[in-house]
């Protein structure tokens, strides 16, 4: 559970760094701006490439 809420308090954020950045906060806040959209970005690549991968698993039949 305390993993969970740290995991929560890190995503929150990243998400205010990205908006504080994007009016011209200082650069430390840039940086862990650009590191949480890399991570975005990264968690995205592989969500895609999972789908696609399992595109062709499924089954015809909803019997």
């Amino acid at each position: 559970m305390l993993a969970l809420a740290g995991l929560l308090v890190l995503v929150v954020g990243g998400c205010v760094c990205v908006v504080w950045a994007s009016r011209g906060g200082p650069r430390w806040v840039r940086a862990v701006a650009a590191v949480t959209l890399a991570a975005g970005e990264a968690l995205r690549a592989l969500d895609s490439k999972g789908r696609r991968s399992n595109s062709g698993d499924r089954s015809g039949s909803d019997e």
